[in-house]
């Protein structure tokens, strides 16, 4: 039996004349950049986000440079992160000129550890002479927002700027002292990417903006379109961010069914949990499970931990099941990072991570069949 990682088109055939319709709203009114349709997509995210503003743009990875370009971070500035993470949080950083410093990941969440934020804040001259810090980047990796609490904190000791980047955890909720909030309505703004394979992903490229403040949204809106208004004129340099009016048509539809596709994969991760139990397979932890939120995980992947991951994927890619590796080599040591001075060893459980993660199937669509196929595969292959 074949199991894909993602099966896309079992998505899109129940909503494909609604998505077409849509689609097709947008080509009769020949409006394709930003636009009514842009607008509309933007109060329905913000309204889900709990959010004041939502600025669309070109993607996720545009979406954190642009957070970081209104907040006029750059040279001789220092942005704290994971280095267990997608390229694009670290890419965006260098892309601006600022530099990025690294913490190591709580080892349950797979999230950047608050203690190790602190450790880096109390020892900062001593250890960075010459940067001033200006933020901190937290990514609610895999869909569970990270201890967002206890970072707010220590940004606000330290008069720090905070994006969030919740590509992977649109909807995702946390148990805050203010009560539930969802991912991307605490920090400074909030980063998402629509990027197909994502739980809200659209027909290409895409990305969103969230944030409280009315002020920072207009300027986010002035720079996603070259910095212009009005037409014509610049009071400052931007970029060509927009997110096109096809996407946030074809967005708006999925919106719709999002919360219900977040619910069949937490089934589908209840189903996995419980058949890993008392085997040498370690599931995800839900660390707010038990808490006052609603949607304590949304699932964008279902990694587990195995000993030999190698063959174990290896041994899975044979019986026809996609699986895949988020992520093979924590960033800190990646070539195009070699000039940061880092090594390996210096971040532990990150390094221990990219050893022993795998991603199995989760999406909504998978039958009972497929994910016992993909149970006994595993459990075979240890």
């Amino acid at each position: 039996m074949n199991v894909p990682m993602l099966d896309l088109k079992a998505q899109y055939g129940p909503l494909r004349e609604k998505i077409r319709s849509a689609m097709d709203e947008v080509c009769d009114a020949q409006y394709f950049i930003l636009g009514p349709t842009v607008t509309a997509f933007e109060a329905e995210t913000a309204a889900y986000c709990g959010s004041a503003e939502a600025v669309g743009v070109s993607s996720g990875s545009d979406a954190l440079i642009i957070s970081l370009m209104a907040l006029g971070i750059g040279p001789g500035d220092a942005v704290i992160t994971t280095p267990f993470t997608f390229f694009a949080t670290v890419g965006a950083i260098e892309r601006c000129g600022a530099t990025p410093v690294f913490a190591d990941i709580d080892p349950v969440t797979f999230n950047i550890n608050p203690s190790a934020i602190a450790e880096l804040l109390a020892h900062w001259p001593d250890r960075f002479a010459g940067l001033t810090p200006r933020a901190i980047i937290p990514v609610h990796l895999y869909g569970q927002c990270a201890d967002m609490d206890a970072i707010m904190g220590l940004a606000k000791q330290h008069d720090l700027a905070v994006i969030e980047d919740g590509a992977q955890a649109i909807g995702s909720e946390y148990p805050s002292v203010d009560g539930p909030r969802r991912a991307g309505s605490m920090g400074t703004t909030g980063c998402f990417s629509f990027f197909p394979s994502k739980n809200l992903g659209g027909f290409g490229d895409g990305g969103l903006v969230t944030t409280q403040n009315a002020e920072l949204a207009e300027r986010l809106r002035q720079m996603r379109n070259h910095g212009m208004n009005p037409r014509y004129y610049h009071k400052m340099v931007g970029g060509n961010f927009r997110l096109d009016a096809l996407q946030a048509a074809v967005l708006s539809v999925k919106l719709r069914h999002l919360d219900d596709w977040h619910a069949g994969r937490r089934s589908n991760a209840a189903y996995y949990t419980s058949a890993f139990a008392d085997t040498p397979v370690e599931t995800p932890a839900m660390v707010y499970a038990d808490s006052s939120v609603d949607q304590p995980h949304i699932f964008n992947q279902f990694i587990i931990r195995v000993p030999k991951r190698d063959a174990v994927k290896a041994h899975l890619v044979a019986e026809g099941i996609g699986c895949d590796i988020y992520y093979p080599l924590s960033l800190h040591q990646q070539e195009c990072f070699a000039g940061l001075g880092y090594s390996a060893g210096d971040f532990p459980e990150a390094e221990r991570a990219a050893g022993e993660v795998l991603a199995l199937p989760i999406y909504p669509e998978l039958t009972d069949d497929m994910q016992a196929h993909v149970v006994q595969s595993v459990l075979a292959a240890i």
